[in-house]
């Protein structure tokens, strides 16, 4: 005849750490159609600024316009490439979780957001200082320097929110 043998059982040691609960995709973030307008509009913006700025004959005279037009071909070369990852992740139904893909994502939208945002500063100074200062701007194509000047601020514009919450996102983890 067989008994049954009782083994004790060790219980699981008490934790008070909440469970890790995941983050909602919120729209803006990458591999969702609000992310995809955001960097369709920065890579948009981008590009006729860098148009509009490419266009004149005299842009290359100064330093700060010669920075907004690199700045802004990074700006638009970033843009869409991110733009691209994220119809493939529309594509696939994906969204973009993995800790080394937010990292890389936040860090280019820091950068390049930083480079664009300086650039527009700059690039606002020295038409401020030919169409105020020196009233130079029959001379010069200040509407053209304006307008240029104008859409970077507006990438600018489009980038801070992706980049925002690109940042949140890695910050949650």
């Amino acid at each position: 005849m067989s008994r049954p043998v009782v083994h004790p059982v060790e219980a699981p040691p008490v934790t008070l750490e909440a469970p890790r609960v995941r983050m909602k995709d919120f729209q803006g973030m990458p591999g969702t159609t609000g992310g995809l307008f955001l960097r369709l509009c920065q890579f948009v913006f981008a590009v006729v600024s860098l148009c509009v700025m490419a266009t004149t004959s005299d842009f290359p005279s100064v330093t700060a316009f010669c920075y907004l037009v690199a700045a802004v071909g990074l700006q638009s070369v970033w843009s869409l490439s991110l733009a691209i990852a994220d119809i493939y992740a529309l594509s696939v139904r994906r969204s973009f979780r993995h800790v080394g893909v937010v990292s890389l994502f936040t860090i280019g939208d820091g950068v390049t957001s930083t480079l664009t945002f300086a650039a527009a500063c700059a690039s606002a100074g020295i038409t401020v200082l030919i169409g105020n200062d020196l009233e130079k701007c029959n001379v010069n194509h200040c509407t053209r320097f304006m307008s240029a000047t104008a859409m970077a601020f507006l990438s600018w514009f489009a980038v801070s929110p992706s980049f925002l919450l690109n940042f949140w996102s890695l910050a949650s983890r």
